[in-house]
């Protein structure tokens, strides 16, 4: 009997690491869902950042588009104005 229970122990030992780990996801998929969370409502200093970045570059591509368009008006009056020198 006392056999059986020296080779028992360690088999035991080892089928018990799985639910060990297992317990252990349990217990700390709460914290890890909570911390995801706050990840997702929070911006980070980085993404602050780049998201300013990207808004700058649009808000100038959009700026250059409209001076273009303005100009080009502008030009235009000024053929139809019948001047020689628009440039």
């Amino acid at each position: 009997m006392k056999k059986a229970m020296i080779l028992a122990g360690p088999l035991l030992m080892l089928g018990l690491t799985g639910c060990v780990r297992t317990v252990a996801s349990v217990v700390t998929a709460p914290v890890r869902a909570g911390s995801q969370v706050a990840d997702w409502a929070t911006t980070s200093q980085d993404e602050a950042d780049r998201n300013y970045g990207r808004k700058m570059r649009e808000k100038e591509a959009r700026e250059g588009r409209e001076a273009k368009k303005a100009e080009k008006a502008r030009r235009k009056q000024c053929r139809e104005a019948g001047y020689q020198d628009c440039g």
